[in-house]
C-alpha cells in the first residue's frame, strides 16, 4: 500500500521506499555514554532508526550530546508531559512519539505541533491497545482492532486540525491477529507511513516467533513502512529479528543468509554448534550471498546447490561447496577456516 513519503533525519520512510528498521535503547537516557554505546552497537547490526525514553528533563537534554555522536535518526518517546516534547524538539529529535490523548490539554497538544512545524520534524502518532478510551471500550465492548483504529485517527484529526500532517502512525497490539486486522483496516483508512509491530511480544523466542508471524503477514499486504520488534532483552536481538523477517519476505537483500539443515539421525557433526559459528564468522563479511550449513555429505551437495557456498559436515571430515558442487573434502576441524578463507576471496572479488 503505497503512503506519503516522510523525512526523518537523514532517513526516508514510506512512498514505496524500503522498509526500515527501528529499535529502542534499553539504557537510560541521561547515561548519554551508555545510549551512544548502545546505539552504536545498533548501527552496526542494521538498525536504521533509534529511539529512547525521555521520561524527564535530564534525559531530554542529554539529546543533544546523543545525537551528535550517532549517525542515524534519533527518536524521543514522550508520555505525559508536553514540556519534555518541546525541550526533545530544541535538543534536535528527529521525530517525537506521542500519544495525544495523554499528553494533556488542546493547548498542551498546540505548542508541540507548532514546535515540531518550526523544526520540520515529524510527529509519530502512537495508539497501543492497551491505552484505549472508555468511551472506545464501550462502543467496542472491549478492546478491538476496530478500536484501535478508531482511536489512532481521532488522534491524527487532531494534529490535522492544527493544520500539521507531517505524521507517522503506529498502531500496537501484544494480540497478533487483532494487530494484523487492525493495520488492514488502517492501511484502508489513512495514506501516512505505517510503524508496525507487535507490542510486549515477549521474551526472545516467543516475541521472535509472535513477531514474525504477525508483522509477515502484515508485510506480505504491502502494509508498513518501518518495523520494529519488540523484544524483552538485548536490542540487538529486535535488529537481527527484523532484518530476518525482511530478508525472508524478500524485502531486504543486503548480507549473508545462513541456512542450516535441522539435523537428524543421519547427522555425524555438531551442526548446532557449527550452524552458530558459522553464524559469527558471516558478520565480518559484506556480502549478498547466502551460505548453507548441511549436517551430512549424503544430501548436502543437493540441499545446498542454491546457496552461494556450503559445508556438509560427515563423520571426522566435510566438503566445501559451491552451487551444489563439491569444491573439496576437508577434515572436520578445517572446515571453519576453509569456508572463512572462500569468504574472503569472495569479498575480494566483489571490491
Amino acid at each position: 500500500m503505497k503512503t506519503r513519503k516522510i523525512k526523518i533525519g537523514n532517513r526516508v520512510i514510506g512512498g514505496g521506499t524500503p522498509v526500515l528498521i527501528q529499535s529502542m535503547c534499553n539504557t537510560k537516557t541521561d547515561d548519554i555514554e551508555g545510549t551512544i554505546r548502545q546505539t552504536l552497537e545498533l548501527e552496526r547490526a542494521g538498525c536504521d532508526i533509534i529511539r529512547v525514553a525521555v521520561p524527564d528533563m535530564s534525559a531530554a537534554e542529554a539529546l543533544k550530546e546523543i545525537k551528535k555522536n550517532i549517525h542515524i535518526p534519533l527518536v524521543a518517546d514522550i508520555h505525559f508531559d508536553y514540556r519534555l516534547a518541546l525541550a526533545s524538539i530544541e535538543n534536535g529529535a528527529d521525530k517525537i512519539r506521542i500519544n495525544p490523548g495523554n499528553i494533556g490539554s488542546y493547548d498542551r497538544i498546540k505548542a508541540v505541533v507548532e514546535a515540531a512545524r518550526q523544526k520540520d520534524i515529524p510527529i509519530r502518532v502512537g495508539v497501543n491497545s492497551g491505552s484505549l478510551e472508555k468511551e472506545i471500550l464501550e462502543k467496542y465492548n472491549g478492546v478491538t482492532a476496530q478500536g484501535i483504529v478508531e482511536s489512532a485517527l481521532d488522534k491524527v484529526a487532531v494534529i490535522e486540525k492544527l493544520g500539521y500532517e507531517n505524521l507517522v502512525v503506529s498502531i500496537k497490539s501484544s494480540d497478533v491477529m487483532m494487530c494484523v486486522k487492525a493495520h488492514e483496516l488502517m492501511a484502508k483508512s489513512c495514506d501516512y507511513p505505517l510503524h508496525i509491530g507487535i507490542t510486549e511480544s515477549g521474551t526472545l523466542q516467543r516475541g521472535t516467533v509472535k513477531s514474525s508471524v504477525g508483522l509477515g503477514i502484515i508485510l506480505y499486504q504491502g502494509i508498513g513502512d518501518t518495523i520494529r520488534v519488540s523484544l524483552t532483552g538485548d536490542p540487538v536481538e529486535e535488529v537481527k529479528c527484523a532484518k530476518l523477517i525482511l530478508k525472508s519476505l524478500g524485502l531486504r537483500k543486503d548480507g549473508i543468509e545462513v541456512v542450516s539443515c535441522p539435523t537428524c539421525g543421519r547427522t555425524s557433526i555438531d551442526l548446532i554448534s557449527l550452524a552458530d559459528k558459522v553464524e559469527m564468522i558471516v558478520s565480518d563479511f559484506d556480502l549478498n550471498i547466502k551460505v548453507a550449513v548441511m549436517g551430512c555429505v549424503v544430501n548436502g551437495p543437493g540441499e545446498a546447490r542454491e546457496a552461494d557456498i556450503g559445508i556438509a559436515g560427515g563423520k571426522g571430515e566435510g566438503l566445501l561447496i559451491k552451487k551444489g558442487k563439491i569444491i573439496k573434502k576437508l577434515p572436520e576441524n578445517e572446515l571453519l577456516e576453509a569456508l572463512k578463507q572462500e569468504l574472503k576471496r569472495m569479498q575480494a572479488e566483489a571490491f
